[in-house]
């Protein structure tokens, strides 16, 4: 599987009060940018997303082959659609798995998954019995790639340990806010076993433009003052382009339905962080100086 630079991602899709025309429109347009990765999970916008997005491809099957899909599986949450579950869990049994599956093939109107991810890691994950479900899955040609999302690097040696197809991608939040994978040696660990990993809230969730304590100011102070001296003062870009010079080559996963912000992004891929203010954005993130 072959990534674009960038990843749209559909989870606030039902936020966006787009029109079926308007959602197809919007994708064409992504398209026509070169983004051709649509990221969805099972769970977003309380299990209506894939079905919103599955409606364009029920409009214009010819689309379902110009675009790869990602969606999730995993998590189950306690809303008035299952009254019986009086917590949110994260289930990964292999029965739980296939049937979130065939949910996903229905809802989004195909036949196959370009993409499943593991939602979140749970301290209850047989790997045995999730590598038995993407054997099934593989078998039946309903999923051509295996990954995981917000997984540790001994959690993700664990499940790749057992499994018939390698996994091949983790997606984790990076972003100048989020540096947990600095940190956990996720980010030396992609590089080391070649695995992709793409970047959820890559924008902070939009705090870099409204930040909201002492620390987040002073990144975004420095993330204007390396902004002007790139020729840029548009956060978003700065933000992008400091996770596109990292070596273990993040693919950011933008979350947005304003087609002119994804044209910003776009514009991003162009500028080149120089070591130096790359590491002012990661010291001011840190909060102190390189030891």
């Amino acid at each position: 599987m072959e990534f674009p630079k960038l990843i749209h991602g559909m989870w606030r899709l039902n936020d966006w009060n787009f029109s079926d025309n308007q959602l197809l429109g919007f994708v064409e347009e992504l398209l026509d940018l070169g983004i051709d990765t649509i990221d969805n999970a099972d769970i977003y916008g309380g299990y209506t997303c894939e079905a919103m997005f599955g409606n364009i491809l029920k409009m214009k099957p010819s689309l379902r082959h110009k675009i790869k899909l990602i969606t999730k599986c995993g998590i189950k949450l306690n809303i008035d659609k299952y009254p019986e579950r009086s917590i949110k869990t994260y289930d990964y049994s292999y029965d739980h798995i296939l049937t979130s599956v065939e949910n996903s093939l229905r809802y989004l109107n195909t036949d196959f998954i370009d993409l499943l991810l593991l939602h979140r890691p749970s301290p209850m994950m047989n790997a045995e019995e999730v590598a038995k479900a993407f054997s099934k899955l593989t078998e039946e040609g309903k999923v051509l790639n295996f990954g995981v999302s917000n997984f540790n690097p001994l959690q993700y040696q664990l499940l790749n340990s057992v499994v018939d197809k390698k996994l091949i991608n983790n997606q984790v939040e990076i972003s100048p806010f989020h540096l947990e994978h600095f940190d956990n040696g996720n980010l030396e660990f992609f590089q080391k076993e070649k695995i992709i990993p793409t970047s959820w809230s890559p924008l902070a969730g939009g705090r870099i433009f409204n930040p909201q304590t002492e620390r987040e100011i002073e990144i975004k102070n420095t993330m204007v003052e390396v902004g002007e001296e790139l020729g840029t003062d548009k956060l978003d870009q700065v933000a992008l382009a400091w996770l596109f010079a990292h070596p273990s080559g993040i693919i950011p996963i933008l979350g947005s339905g304003n087609i002119n912000r994804i044209k910003s992004a776009v514009a991003s891929i162009e500028l080149k962080i120089n070591l130096e203010q790359w590491f002012k954005i990661y010291n001011a993130s840190r909060g102190e100086e390189l030891p």
